[in-house]
């Protein structure tokens, strides 16, 4: 038996990877052998990463229905999903704050992403998966949809909602070859969180970090190395579940 992470000849769609984690996920599927698409909505940012890896580019707003399908369908078969598009979009963290202080048009933006997105998303590629008999759709989610977190539930809520449905697709769609999986993260260092973290002396940063067993904020290969493994033929008997890449702030059993 060999343990070779080795993906050449699948062809990977990484939704949000313009940046951050989405792009470190790109970076480690490509050199894993993954043919990868990767989509942003801002055209730029997406063929940027893409050349960085000799992939293609494809921009379209997960949030549209008609959009995601018309895509996808233009594209060559896909047979890796990461669902990696996340927050409220280009709306940032709109709405958090107490939840008996918000409204529902606060909590919109996060379920139009973090949940329909993946449903649209996931929705689009599984046809072409069940006809091939293998896919794999792997869900970029959040620790706070797992253990919750104050002054955040719409954002938690639409997060716990898309593990929801890594679930009920796990016990779908198995029979087919295809695993459905989410990966729960801590805190990252990305482009939109730098500000955090560029101080080492920042008391707010220090205070956060001491919450992780492991003193670090998250990476995006981190995320990566997840992700490539469940990618990959070694984890075609793992489905429905969620894996908490978190620095240990919180713990599964």
């Amino acid at each position: 038996m060999t343990f070779g992470l080795e993906l050449k000849g699948r062809r990977a769609l990484v939704t949000g990877a313009g940046q951050g984690v989405g792009r470190g996920i790109v970076h480690g599927l490509a050199a894993a052998g993954a043919d990868v698409i990767v989509n942003d909505l801002r055209i730029e940012r997406a063929q940027e990463v893409a050349d960085e890896i000799g992939g293609t580019a494809a921009a379209f707003d997960v949030t549209d229905y008609d959009a995601v399908t018309d895509a996808i369908a233009a594209l060559d078969d896909v047979d890796i999903l990461v669902n990696n598009a996340g927050n409220a979009g280009a709306e940032g963290f709109a709405g958090l704050g107490r939840f008996v202080d918000t409204r529902p048009s606060d909590w919109e933006p996060f379920f139009r992403v973090n949940l329909y997105g993946v449903l649209h998303c996931t929705h689009a590629v599984l046809p072409g998966m069940i006809d091939r008999g293998w896919g794999r759709v792997i869900t970029i989610s959040s620790d706070s949809g797992r253990t919750g977190e104050a002054n955040m539930a719409a954002y938690a809520a639409s997060k716990a909602g898309a593990a929801g449905l890594t679930r009920a697709l796990a016990v779908e769609t198995g029979r087919y070859g295809i695993t459905v999986n989410t990966i729960a993260l801590g805190t990252m260092r990305t482009e939109a969180t730098e500000g955090l973290w560029a101080d080492p002396d920042n008391p707010h940063a220090k205070q956060l970090l001491r919450r992780y067993a492991v003193r670090r904020p998250g990476l995006p290969e981190d995320a990566a190395a997840l992700t490539v493994f469940l990618a990959s033929g070694h984890a075609s008997w793992i489905t429905g579940q969620t894996y908490p890449v978190n620095g240990g702030i919180s713990f599964a059993q």
